[in-house]
């Protein structure tokens, strides 16, 4: 199936490793123009090499008030318009709620929350007809991840935003989706498994409770993500996609 992505042009932040990458990696590979971003110049540099010829890269903090805008407008001045935003941030520290402090909870929050507000916020006033917002959030928007109380309280927030923005930008013809990944085996995911002090033990018993029985590959996060970004999926705004091998037993 063709996912209409040629020449389409989408702005991916944290875009240079992880579940970031893996979706500008297989938008660009079915053809669209990505811009992809992070805090470092020269990852993001080696990213956009990566991805190819229709791949540039620019370095931005989702948590500068200024990168928003900054981010759009490159974007519109180096491909010539904008048909999508992925908004991907790192993961916050782990911990508990004990032993979070308020410093942590506000640095999450500007990363995480409201920097994610901002670039859409931005993005929403220059998009078309047929635009797309994505947020790639976890599946701890249905079920709170143990030991990880700082993304537990922030991304359920972050979805209700992404929900009540797809009700006002559906109006316009914009559509708003979010990804909920769980056990993707990235270098995130493997260092929470470590946490435990015995990450082939932590991986097993977190295979044990999927009923596919593995972990996902970043390759089927990317390929999903394209999907629901692409044209193909004109009729999805306002959902919320579980990329879990079944791990939420909801409909």
């Amino acid at each position: 199936m063709d996912l209409g992505l040629k020449d389409r042009v989408y702005l991916v932040t944290g875009g240079t490793r992880g579940l970031g990458f893996a979706a500008a990696r297989e938008l660009a590979a079915d053809g669209a123009r990505v811009l992809v971003t992070g805090r470092d110049r020269e990852a993001t540099q080696a990213a956009a090499r990566e991805l190819g010829p229709g791949a540039e890269g620019m370095a931005a903090d989702n948590a500068d008030p200024e990168a928003a805008e900054e981010l759009v407008e490159a974007a519109i001045a180096r491909f010539g318009h904008l048909d999508g935003v992925l908004v991907s941030v790192g993961g916050p520290p782990a911990g508990g709620a004990e032993e979070a402090t308020d410093e942590q909870w506000r640095a999450a929050f500007e990363s995480v929350f409201l920097g994610a507000v901002r670039l859409t916020r931005a993005a929403a006033a220059r998009l078309g007809e047929g635009g797309v917002i994505g947020f790639v959030l976890s599946g701890s928007v249905a079920e709170p991840i143990p030991g990880l109380t700082l993304s537990n309280g922030l991304r359920p927030g972050l979805a209700g935003f992404a929900k009540s923005l797809s009700l006002e930008l559906g109006p316009r013809g914009i559509r708003v989706v979010g990804l909920l990944p769980s056990r993707i085996d990235t270098d995130r995911v493997r260092e929470l498994d470590a946490l435990s002090g015995d990450a082939q033990a932590a991986r097993r018993r977190n295979c044990a409770a999927i009923p596919l029985g593995r972990y996902g590959t970043p390759e089927e996060f990317g390929r999903a993500a394209a999907f629901l970004l692409s044209p193909a999926a004109s009729y999805l705004t306002g959902t919320m996609l579980p990329i879990d091998g079944g791990a939420q037993h909801r409909f």
